[in-house]
């Protein structure tokens, strides 16, 4: 296992914290783009292979902006984080809307944007087709529903009786 270290020594914690009052987040640009190149350097295998950083998991535009310099794409879930990566410069095939409970007008903001749009539901495609349009590329969520028996993509195991 990795040892984890600090990019930084405590006193120059105890001099930012002069300027920053605490709590206060403190990233690792370093550390970042060395994952985002491990990341690659790990999927390298398969041709095409785009990560989708979630801007829900941190919508700080700086982040953001280092992860697209190291070649990822965003994955958006509402109307605020498509106007966010719009403009942080990401359009088309850079950017994957998945949400849930879609209001017509997100649905509008990443056809316009000419984002991959997943839908969760079938339902969607008739309230994307009337407000925005069927795109050229679409993506669908997969469920295989109260049916599937599972396999080693999708984690459901049968309980095996004990008698």
């Amino acid at each position: 296992m990795n040892k984890k270290t600090l990019p930084f020594t405590k006193s120059q914690i105890e001099e930012i914290i002069k300027t920053y009052p605490t709590p206060f987040h403190i990233y690792d640009e370093k550390g970042l783009r060395e994952n985002a190149k491990k990341l690659y350097k790990a999927f390298s295998r398969v041709p095409g292979f785009k990560n989708y950083f979630a801007v829900k998991a941190n919508p700080n535009p700086h982040i953001i902006k280092i992860l697209k310099e190291e070649g990822m794409g965003v994955d958006c879930s509402s109307l605020t984080e498509l106007i966010l990566v719009e403009k942080l410069g990401f359009k088309g095939e850079n950017i994957m809307f998945s949400s849930n409970d879609t209001a017509y007008r997100e649905f509008k903001k990443a056809f316009d944007l000419e984002a991959i749009i997943n839908l969760d539901d079938i339902s969607h495609i008739s309230i994307l087709e009337k407000y925005a349009g069927i795109p050229e590329l679409i993506c669908f969520r997969y469920n295989p529903g109260p049916r599937r028996t599972g396999n080693r993509f999708i984690g459901i195991r049968k309980k095996q009786s004990l008698g």
